[in-house]
């Protein structure tokens, strides 16, 4: 008996695999030149079936410095030296030294489960600044707070630079003890504000961290801050960061929106951004004309 194989049951080569030596390994694809204007993962050709080693090593370690920018902790402390030592911030700390908070997470656990704790200030430091508002008579224009967010990564790299760039704006203002508050959502800025009995506040807060960006700082501007306020009062700049919305520009559009603020005295939806317009435009209450409303 013949224990031939009929050629036609014979498996063809496949293709996906290099059958040469000296055949390359990755199959690149024609989309891969669009890398050159985004960190979108497009284009990264195939090694068979699979994605390329270099591009799932890759993605592997973004996944982790994301993980690693939601848990590490913020050195508040040290950021707040760090502060006091700029020469350009010396305005904004001779008369009191930046306040440690920290809101009603106690710790990241119940932070990540409990979005409500993040957005109120504790016992300690409530008490805090009460005590400090009772000491002065002074009237605050603007009170910045600085919070961890879920990237702590993005408030230690980029809160320096970008005061900073916003410290040649907001020359003549009367600024509030700068606070930096641990385990905190961008609601807590508002207990802040009213305890403060500030005008406006700013509030510079690590983003939650795409697999492209773990160190993106947010900012949000509210004026008059109460507790209870939603998401509908406050204006908000995104993605600052070196990679992103550089520092100057984004100091550019917040001196906009707080000048605005303060002119208009109100934000969120009501307080459109025109910082990009070629048109002059009358902002004040007494402008009726609907075509630049």
């Amino acid at each position: 008996m013949s224990h031939d194989i009929p050629k036609s049951d014979i498996p063809k080569p496949n293709k996906s695999f290099p059958t040469h030596p000296h055949a390359e390994p990755v199959t690149e694809n024609a989309w891969s030149k669009l890398n050159a204007f985004t960190d979108a993962r497009v284009g990264l050709g195939r090694s068979g079936i699979s994605v390329p080693t270099k591009h799932l090593l890759a993605f592997q370690l973004a996944h982790a410095q994301a993980i690693d920018a939601v848990h590490t902790q913020l050195d508040s402390n040290a950021l707040a030296k760090a502060l006091v030592e700029q020469d350009w911030a010396k305005d904004w700390t001779k008369h009191c030294a930046p306040l440690l908070l920290h809101s009603r997470a106690t710790d990241r656990a119940t932070y990540l489960q409990r979005p409500d704790y993040g957005r109120r200030l504790d016992e300690e430091s409530a008490y805090k600044l009460d005590e400090h508002r009772a000491s002065t008579s002074q009237s605050y224009d603007l009170a910045i707070v600085v919070v961890d967010g879920l990237s702590s990564l993005a408030v230690e790299q980029n809160t320096l630079p970008f005061l900073q760039a916003l410290s040649g704006y907001i020359k003549g203002w009367n600024i509030a003890p700068i606070c930096f508050v641990e385990q905190g959502r961008v609601a807590i800025g508002d207990d802040v504000c009213e305890r403060l009995n500030a005008k406006c506040v700013l509030v510079l807060i690590g983003e939650r961290p795409g697999l492209s960006s773990p160190d993106s700082l947010g900012l949000y501007l509210t004026w008059g801050g109460k507790v209870g306020f939603t998401d509908a009062y406050r204006n908000c700049i995104s993605n600052v960061r070196p990679a992103g919305l550089v520092y100057q520009e984004a100091a550019r559009k917040a001196f906009y929106l707080l000048n605005e603020a303060r002119t208009l005295k109100l934000s969120g939806v009501k307080l459109k951004d025109r910082s990009d317009d070629d048109l002059i435009v009358d902002t004040s209450q007494e402008s009726k004309n609907f075509l630049i409303s």
